[in-house]
């Protein structure tokens, strides 16, 4: 199940997002107080990134804050502002290289593997959909990092922004591939090595190569070298170096 960002009410997620720069302070009420919403947040991240997004109800987060469940609404509406919350905060925390000095091409390859660590270390965040993004000052010092890959390279504003999503819509296609392997071979006990052995003799009786030549030439050449179908760490690595590439047709040849 997919869930989407920015889902809940837009006035009370804003004031939450913004509640440090706006000065506002978490409510008092509650069995537990001096209870943040930072705290709030946290517990949430951490049983997402435990057991995945479905695990995060406000009866659980309550109980790894040892609350009742009622005082959770005294801090955020619901499920839909946490999950903005929650989303926030990990880009407020992401850890971010300076990217000033090197070549473009390293800044992006930079961006991208700063995207790529965040969907390992919160994998829950794949299955969010932000085509509405939470806009918190997280997202906002995100967003400001990762446009200084591409500044200095004579872009318009316009071509910037497209060049970035790009990369970032690159990255998560890239990780959401992984996680579905990984998961085939979770669920099936069984590496794509062992799967296609397993299946080999009866595609060796319904498969005929004449008829398929190319399928069969390059398909074989491909299993051989990669051990698998789908190899995510190779299709990450020719993937990326090829949108470089064509960005390198926009930029060094302007």
């Amino acid at each position: 199940m997919v869930e989407r960002s920015s889902a809940g009410d837009p006035g009370k997620t804003l004031a939450l997002l913004w509640r440090h720069k706006l000065g506002e302070r978490a409510p008092q009420r509650g069995p537990r107080k001096g209870l943040s919403i930072d705290q709030v947040v946290d517990a949430a991240i951490a049983l997402a990134d435990a057991d995945g997004l479905a695990a995060v109800t406000m009866r659980r987060v309550a109980e790894r804050l040892e609350v009742s469940t009622m005082s959770m609404y005294t801090y955020v509406p619901g499920k839909a502002e946490l999950l903005d919350l929650m989303l926030d905060g990990i880009y407020q925390r992401m850890p971010r290289e300076p990217l000033e000095g090197l070549p473009w091409r390293e800044r992006v390859a930079a961006v991208a593997a700063q995207n790529r660590a965040l969907y390992r270390r919160h994998p829950w965040t794949l299955r969010v959909s932000t085509s509405r993004p939470p806009l918190g000052p997280g997202l906002m010092a995100k967003y400001e990092h990762e446009l200084g890959a591409f500044l200095d390279v004579g872009l318009e504003d316009l071509r910037i922004d497209s060049a970035l999503t790009l990369v970032l819509d690159f990255v998560h296609s890239a990780e959401l591939a992984r996680a579905q392997a990984e998961a085939a071979q979770r669920d099936s006990a069984t590496t794509d090595e062992q799967w296609w052995r397993a299946h080999e003799p009866l595609l060796a009786e319904v498969f005929d190569p004449g008829e398929y030549p190319h399928a069969a030439r390059i398909g074989s050449a491909a299993g051989t070298e990669l051990q698998a179908a789908h190899n995510p760490e190779h299709a990450y690595e020719f993937g990326l170096q090829r949108i470089i590439d064509g960005l390198a047709v926009l930029i060094e040849g302007r």
